[in-house]
């Protein structure tokens, strides 16, 4: 299943911060640890690309790979050369005349994004994902059920968003006792993650697919539970 990882705790940003300040090589660990390929897709929804985050040296900081991908949907960053750690737990992508061409800012819990006025997620995705879900995207009705094929409940996701960034569901006549219980009302979505919530605290939380259906996440527990497009 797929969450965003947010890769360097508080603690590994500071260790950053000085080892840059000092112009001193990143710990291997911190290094190995950021290293992956990623999406890089604008939060709006729109198409983006992969790009490979490297442990080798460049120019400005470390190597990387699959700049090519971004020449239709982010032309900008198909002229990325290297990345490196901005020394406060962020991370920058610069050009082959070290050029910072994006700025991505740790947000604690969130994906690392820039703060441009649609920003630009770096986020852990399924391979065969090359956009964010939105809530206009993921509106419509979605079949609660379980592996074999059980299902528990028809739900409804209304794409409009209120001002706490939520937006409102709604759930059949006919779900099981369990989920009733739960008096699911709204939902919200961060990175390649669904949230459903009550008013009162109750809540589910999934991950999506390669296929763009949903698995509850891992850290939930109890019996597994999937979301399923109509």
């Amino acid at each position: 299943m797929i969450r965003f990882v947010v890769r360097l705790a508080a603690a590994a940003a500071a260790l950053l911060a000085c080892g840059l300040a000092r112009g001193q090589e990143i710990d291997a660990d911190i290094l190995k640890a950021q290293a992956g390929t990623y999406l890089f897709a604008p939060q709006d929804g729109r198409a983006g690309c992969r790009m490979t985050l490297e442990t080798g040296t460049a120019i400005g900081g470390y190597s990387l790979s699959g700049q090519e991908s971004c020449t239709k949907p982010l032309p900008a960053l198909a002229e990325s050369y290297a990345w490196n750690f901005d020394g406060n737990g962020g991370l920058i992508l610069i050009d082959a005349m070290r050029k910072v061409i994006a700025r991505f800012v740790e947000n604690e819990g969130s994906p690392m994004k820039t703060e441009d006025e649609i920003p630009l997620l770096l986020i852990s995705a399924p391979e065969s994902v090359d956009r964010l879900p939105t809530f206009r995207s993921l509106a419509g009705t979605w079949t609660m059920q379980r592996p074999g094929g059980e299902n528990l409940c028809s739900v409804t996701l209304d794409g409009t968003v209120d001002t706490d960034g939520h937006a409102p569901l709604s759930l059949s006549r006919d779900c099981a006792a369990n989920v009733a219980g739960l008096k699911l009302a709204v939902w919200n979505i961060e990175g390649f993650g669904l949230t459903l919530m009550s008013h009162d605290g109750s809540s589910l939380s999934f991950d999506m697919r390669p296929d763009g259906n949903f698995d509850k996440s891992s850290e939930e527990g109890g019996k597994p539970l999937s979301l399923v497009r109509h």
